[in-house]
């Protein structure tokens, strides 16, 4: 399966299929075996990057798809 990233509305970014995640230093996470995570959007969580539910209540944002304009050429 390829790696699948869903934008909840009012929520986290929920990740799933074959990802590593690294810091930013390289130092990959340990992620206990786990083929599924999400990810903090509203910064509320005390298990960042990871979410822990915290947004619940305190973040607002309906996800919903649209195009990106064009990349601009360098």
């Amino acid at each position: 399966m390829s790696t699948k990233l869903t934008i909840n509305s009012n929520g986290s970014i929920k990740i799933e299929g074959d990802f590593s995640i690294f810091d930013k230093s390289g130092n990959q996470y340990d992620l206990g075996g786990r083929s599924v995570v999400g990810l903090c959007r509203c910064g509320l969580s005390a298990n960042k990057p990871f979410c822990d539910g915290a947004h619940k209540g305190n973040f607002d944002h309906d996800a919903i798809a649209f195009n990106l304009p064009e990349k601009k050429k360098d």
